[in-house]
């Protein structure tokens, strides 16, 4: 008999929760519940998880290890509040963008696409690879001049010369009203 109460015991375990939980961990969970019942009667209150964990010989560290192992989940549907909001709604992906920064960005973006576009396509080259627009990093000179196939010389002067360009006044325009965004 004792074989088929472990069976049904552990098929119970392996079925009855969302997430599985291994069979260790819930016998375990099972000696702490039964440890913190009886401290409940003893002391007259909850004891604490360094209680249990004196009365059954093992590390506090345990003991809130299988706390935290048994807690059930919580659905994301679940309400929050008085509204009509769940839990779901509350809850961001951090890894995406927000819709305000991508938009921001996207204007961003829009200003300096402009004001690169009244350069020469070699001085807006140069600019963007050197100040590491729309491309993986910025470039050293020396970098600019292989790839461009030109001096580092050369590509010092003609980023002289586009910077000189961008802060004429007309562009200048430009460029303020992206600061003012």
């Amino acid at each position: 008999t004792w074989w088929i109460r472990q069976a049904i015991t552990r098929a119970l375990i392996d079925q009855t929760k969302t997430i599985r939980v291994p069979v260790h961990m819930m016998e375990f969970y099972n000696r702490v519940t039964k440890a913190s019942r009886e401290l409940t009667q003893e002391l007259g209150r909850e004891p604490t998880d360094e209680e249990i964990a004196k009365k059954l010989t093992v590390p506090t560290r345990k003991v809130e290890e299988v706390f935290r192992a048994i807690q059930d989940p919580i659905a994301l549907q679940t309400p929050v509040g008085d509204e009509d909001t769940e839990l779901e709604d509350f809850i961001g992906d951090k890894n995406s963008p927000s819709p305000y920064s991508d938009a921001e960005n996207k204007e961003i973006s829009g200003y300096i696409k402009k004001v690169l576009g009244t350069l020469t396509p070699k001085e807006e080259k140069v600019i963007r690879m050197r100040f590491g627009i729309g491309v993986d990093r910025d470039h050293t000179l020396e970098e600019v001049g292989r790839h461009l196939t030109i001096t580092r010389e050369r590509v010092r002067q003609i980023e002289a010369k586009a910077l000189r360009k961008l802060k004429h006044p007309s562009r200048l325009k430009a460029l303020k009203a992206l600061v003012s965004t």
